[in-house]
């Protein structure tokens, strides 16, 4: 394919970039920025497009990537280092001292929801909630990843029934 005919071709998909763009980041603005990056890596990487493929797919698939790579890079660059010497923000308590009683409360419901589950469930279900992937339940507690999901989907089940008066609709 000559530079003409990829620039025809790229300049004749960025409406449907645009509203790719658009679903990802969900501001105008940061589409634009998406965008922009997107066809400035599409031109850099020309050379790397395989001729008789799906040239739109491989564009989505560059803006897709960009929009991950971005949204981690953020995610990382809000995450807080303690760096004090005795790790003062680590070890502060985070509960606040004016939370209100109700939250309390619901709070203390909640626990108690969570402790009522049947042991093998509840198991599952803590180790979901302090963030361990599907995977390392299953290798931790000797299940199959189909086991650990229905666990987990069972515990939330089982939670929404016994705490019918916290249901948000």
């Amino acid at each position: 394919m000559t530079a003409i005919e990829f620039n025809y071709q790229l300049t004749g998909i960025q409406k449907y970039m645009e509203s790719f763009a658009k679903q990802l980041t969900g501001n105008e603005d940061d589409a634009k920025d998406l965008m922009q990056e997107t066809n400035l890596k599409v031109l850099i990487y020309r050379d790397k497009f395989v001729n008789n493929t799906n040239f739109k797919a491989w564009v989505y698939t560059i803006m897709k990537n960009i929009f991950i790579n971005n949204y981690r890079r953020n995610k990382k660059a809000r995450t807080i280092i303690d760096q004090t010497d005795d790790l003062y923000f680590l070890n502060s308590s985070t509960i606040d001292k004016r939370t209100n009683p109700e939250s309390m409360l619901a709070a203390k419901e909640l626990q108690a929801g969570i402790d009522a589950l049947d042991k093998e469930f509840r198991r599952a279900f803590d180790m979901y909630n302090e963030g361990y992937k599907y995977k390392e339940i299953a290798d931790d507690l000797d299940l199959t990843i189909g086991t650990v999901k229905s666990r987990i989907f069972y515990s939330r089940k089982k939670l929404m029934e016994n705490l019918t008066e916290y249901d948000p609709t």
